[in-house]
């Protein structure tokens, strides 16, 4: 089953780190993150990094022992990935992160993930590095997707190949029934 959650501004709404927490199904203390901070290359990005820490131990109250920082340098196997209840990919520099997914070939290893329960949550460029616009990007939705708007794009199902604009409240919900936009 899919479970997929591309968000602008990680879990700003209690909601979304809610719908987060009812995909993992799991009590708070046993989750198991990988926390990847490999798009933040940048200053700016990289001082964004302790708040999407706090999303995780602070918002949804899992330990910070239970977090593993990768920075996605060398490929794990699929035995290794399969040990973490979520992804976590941060936010940064979209064009670096999907970069470097191609170089290692983490698009095969994070779809074999997925396609085994791992649940998958992205911030800004890990959201953004899903999307229609990049050739080797992770290719979780044909649309084009905008992070960071003032005026996000209506909750609701999405239409096929319109481009979704996204406030840091809303997150997109990819899972077997199919695609929405909620906050």
């Amino acid at each position: 089953m899919k479970k997929i959650l591309l968000t602008s501004g990680g879990f700003d709404n209690k909601n979304v780190a809610n719908k987060f927490l009812e995909l993992v199904n799991k009590p708070v203390n046993e989750i198991k993150v990988l926390f990847i901070t490999t798009a933040a290359v940048e200053p700016d990005a990289v001082m964004i990094l302790p708040a999407c820490i706090e999303d995780l131990t602070k918002v949804c109250g899992i330990p910070m022992e239970n977090l593993t920082i990768y920075d996605m340098h060398k490929l794990m196997s699929k035995e290794e990935i399969m040990q973490y209840d979520a992804i976590y990919m941060c936010g940064g520099k979209t064009e670096y992160l999907v970069e470097r997914i191609d170089e290692v070939g983490f698009k095969d290893l994070l779809d074999f993930y997925i396609e085994n329960g791992g649940v998958y949550v992205g911030v800004s460029a890990g959201s953004t590095c899903g999307c229609g616009r990049f050739k080797t990007g992770l290719d979780f939705l044909n649309n084009e997707l905008q992070v960071h708007c003032e005026k996000g794009s209506d909750n609701g199902i999405i239409a096929n190949n319109e481009t979704i604009y996204l406030t840091n409240n809303q997150a997109i919900l990819i899972d077997d029934n199919g695609m929405e936009i909620f906050e």
